[in-house]
């Protein structure tokens, strides 16, 4: 089983975003920052280090949001809310970053593994607007 780990980081009530540049066949897609787990690394030391290597910034993992999330027939989705500790989100590995608000989370083209995390998500925005 391929385990993804994804950082819904939140910062004034607003998601983090991010546009996928490759693969050719998810381009142009938006996702929560984050990647596979590597052999023998924690699900929580690889979403940190995703978000070093994706984005320049270090965050600090709150909850976990749902259970193992279905991405394909050998793949889960596992994620974290987060918060900024250090740095500024730059597109590293993106296309382009965007901050959602509660009113525009749905405006744009979430990849469709990521689509139900983002609703389940919704209540952290606020919970986390400061």
């Amino acid at each position: 089983m391929v385990i993804v780990v994804g950082a819904a980081i939140i910062d004034g009530g607003r998601l983090l975003a991010a546009q996928r540049a490759l693969p050719a066949s998810l381009a142009g897609g938006w996702e929560l920052p984050g990647g596979k787990v590597d052999p023998g690394e924690s699900d929580e030391a690889a979403l940190v280090r995703e978000c070093r290597e994706e984005l320049d910034v270090t965050v600090k993992l709150l909850d976990r949001i749902g259970g193992d999330w279905p991405l394909s027939e050998n793949s889960v989705l596992r994620v974290w809310t987060a918060r900024l500790v250090e740095g500024a989100p730059r597109a590293l590995e993106h296309s382009e970053l965007r901050w959602l608000d509660d009113g525009a989370l749905l405006d744009v083209a979430w990849l469709p593994g990521d689509l139900p995390v983002v609703e389940a998500v919704r209540p952290y925005l606020s919970r986390y607007s400061q």
